[in-house]
């Protein structure tokens, strides 16, 4: 009976252990750290023991605070050469921008001393600036099928800007003119500049670290920025000191600036579909049966001129109004042929136009363009494809796209969307 009620005694007084957080030594790189989980949860990290080199210290804190976390397995190919043409840009643009507002001052007749350049950036922010912005953010569809594009025209538009402003001494007079002008190109430049940053860093993002991305890449325009303002500083100071050596030193920051981006932009790996990179790829498919990634093909997109025609590909043209394109007699025709499907060809003299449904997919533009290579191959010398022709070629394309699609898919292509920049769509 006592030791029963020992026993019931001990139950209704349980000894209660003490609440200790879990701790553990991680070792790595000659590191070592305690991580302790707190009792409220967290997890601190602290850092007990570090025999690295001074120098590997210092490279690793660099690069902890202007690369992403597990770079370079966290990033698609092409993020360092990126990275590396984007601090030299900023560096360049940064100087730029401190010569031409001090060309500004000297214009305005005030004293020119390089430290009064700051003044003018924050008094030319408005007015035809505003309006520039206004103007370029219509275009937000078009920077979306080509980034790349818009961004080196962003960059161009800015140089403009600042060349403007770099010549406003030589003509006092129009002191309001020249600088009205200089801040509407720059005001497109920065909506452009700034549509375009999300789809570049989308396409470096491997393992959802698109914030951590944005943020070291901000990390490095600012640091890049403050260098480059003191270059500006020392050139304006300097050698740059009067008109003409602006006029010397200004064109060579710009074409620095200039070559920068488009050397970045080369290198960044874009996985949407839009027209040109759709061509690229069904014309390596249609020679080789084999599918390129965004890495193998970022070399050959055309920065300036994106609309080319590609034989290989068809030929194929996509965005101009059902209208204009096709008669109502062959309308009907094209769509006995593909009944199902969300878009319609149409042959003219040196191009085939293609138009897509308002609803059509990355897929559907996939389909249509396949079924126009493939005519293109079987309808022979004769310009206008016969019915056979068309049907061979769906029939084709219907055998392949499944393991196309999917092997697409693998290589990363994101075939959700078409990206026309605005082309013109129907619907029934």
């Amino acid at each position: 009976m006592d030791l029963l009620n020992k026993f019931n005694a001990r139950k209704k007084d349980p000894v209660k252990s003490p609440s200790l957080p879990v701790s553990w030594i991680e070792v790595s790189d000659s590191v070592s750290r305690r991580c302790q989980f707190q009792p409220d949860g967290h997890l601190s990290v602290k850092i007990i023991d570090d025999s690295r080199p001074a120098i590997q210290r210092i490279v690793d804190s660099f690069l902890n605070t202007f690369f992403p976390s597990g770079y370079p397995y966290s990033v698609n190919e092409g993020y360092l050469r990126y990275t590396q043409f984007r601090a030299l840009q900023h560096v360049t643009s940064a100087a730029l921008s401190v010569l031409s507002t001090q060309s500004l001052l000297f214009a305005a007749g005030l004293r020119p001393t390089a430290a009064q350049a700051t003044v003018v950036s924050w008094v030319l922010k408005d007015g035809m600036q505003h309006v520039g912005k206004l103007i370029c953010s219509n275009l937000g569809a078009r920077m979306d099928s080509e980034p790349k594009r818009w961004r080196v025209i962003a960059d161009v538009l800015y140089d403009l800007g600042a060349g403007l402003e770099v010549i406003s001494p030589l003509c006092p007079h129009l002191f309001l003119e020249m600088a009205g002008l200089g801040n509407f190109a720059k005001g497109m430049a920065v909506v452009a500049a700034r549509a375009t940053r999300l789809p570049i860093y989308s396409s470096f993002a491997k393992e959802g670290n698109l914030s951590d991305l944005f943020a070291k890449g901000e990390a490095i325009s600012t640091l890049f920025n403050v260098v480059g303002i003191g270059a500006g500083l020392q050139l304006a100071s300097t050698i740059c000191s009067s008109i003409q050596g602006k006029l010397v030193a200004a064109p060579l920051l710009s074409i620095v600036h200039v070559y920068c981006v488009v050397e970045q932009m080369r290198a960044t790996p874009i996985n949407t579909l839009n027209p040109q990179r759709t061509a690229m790829i069904v014309a390596d498919f249609v020679k080789s049966g084999r599918i390129p990634s965004p890495a193998d093909i970022r070399y050959q997109e055309d920065l300036v001129f994106p609309g080319r025609l590609i034989e290989e590909a068809g030929n194929v043209k996509v965005g101009r109004a059902l209208h204009e394109v096709i008669k109502p007699s062959k309308l009907v025709e094209m769509k006995q042929i593909f009944p199902e499907e969300k878009f319609v060809l149409n042959q003219s003299q040196k191009w085939v136009d293609m138009v897509l449904e308002h609803d059509a997919s990355g897929e559907d533009a996939l389909r249509g363009w396949l079924v126009a290579a493939y005519t293109a191959n079987i309808k022979g010398p004769s310009h206008e494809p016969t019915a056979s022709a068309l049907l061979e070629a769906y029939e084709k394309m219907n055998d392949v796209f499944t393991p196309f699609l999917s092997e697409l898919q693998g290589k990363g292509w994101h075939t959700d969307r078409f990206l026309d920049g605005a082309g013109s769509r129907f619907a029934w």
